[in-house]
């Protein structure tokens, strides 16, 4: 088995003490970071390397940032550290590799609000680069997994109160169709797949807001996930959400989301 987990650790320097306490229990063998807050050179490489594991990192100071983590058994080859289709584009979202046979991504997609500013439409136009490189990778046929903090709500059972949603960056009518254009392609949203959603079941949640108790209220959003190509989505075992992280002191407003894959 291979079990891969994606998180948004809101500043990895900040959740350093409760990122490699789970990474000691859970022990998967690649962990996908987004949102670092740091630059390249001030990732603590140390800290993971003391657990058995080594890390390449895009970095940007105080903002975004994405890593590959990996058992430092496993390689992590050819990496692609630029989303293509911009070359302007400086901010540091995207990072993908090879590892352990499958051609793995961490992405931090735009928030995009607020909606009336630049910030959307550059949004749209990151979903639109993140489609066209997509369909480059399923023509490849390879195994292909795209983990990470998509800043999408994809149906309303993904939040806690969808009609105050509407309006927002995560949850507009274009963001959601853009999203969706991105899974036509072929792509498989590994938790939806294996937990449609069932009336009268407890909600699926990976972001709880600081403000409002939202986390003590379970009044969350699910916005991380697993695309995976057909090869991938055939290698699916399970993909779980761990909540536990998230109850902890000095959290990340982000839990991690876990994938395991059949070898």
């Amino acid at each position: 088995m291979l079990r891969i987990a994606t998180w948004n650790v809101n500043s990895v320097r900040a959740r350093l003490p409760i990122v490699t306490a789970w990474l000691a229990t859970e022990r998967p063998d690649i962990l996908l970071l987004q949102e670092l807050k740091c630059e390249t050179d001030a990732f603590p490489h140390e800290s993971f390397t003391d657990l058995g594991y080594h890390a390449v990192v895009v970095g940007q100071k105080a903002y975004n940032g994405v890593a590959i983590v990996a058992r430092r058994s496993l390689d992590i080859d050819r990496p692609l550290t630029v989303l293509p289709g911009d070359d302007t584009d400086g901010q540091a979202r995207y990072l993908e590799a090879t590892v352990a046979g499958h051609r793995v991504a961490s992405l931090y997609l735009p928030n995009g609000n607020p909606v009336d500013s630049e910030k959307y439409p550059y949004k749209l136009r990151w979903l639109a680069r993140l489609r066209a490189h997509a369909a480059h990778l399923l023509a490849s046929e390879q195994s292909v997994v795209l983990g990470g903090d998509y800043n999408i709500i994809p149906e309303p059972e993904d939040v806690y109160a969808p009609e105050e949603w509407r309006g927002d960056a995560l949850f507009r009518l274009e963001s959601r169709q853009a999203y969706r254009a991105l899974v036509h392609l072929g792509l498989t949203e590994a938790y939806r797949a294996l937990h449609p959603v069932v009336p009268g079941q407890a909600p699926a949640y990976t972001f709880w807001d600081y403000q409002a108790g939202r986390w003590p209220r379970n009044q969350g959003l699910r916005i991380d996930h697993f695309l995976l190509s057909p090869r991938a989505a055939d290698r699916m075992e399970a993909c779980t959400i761990d909540r536990q992280p998230r109850g902890l002191d000095k959290a990340s407003d982000h839990t991690p989301v876990v994938l395991t894959m059949r070898d």
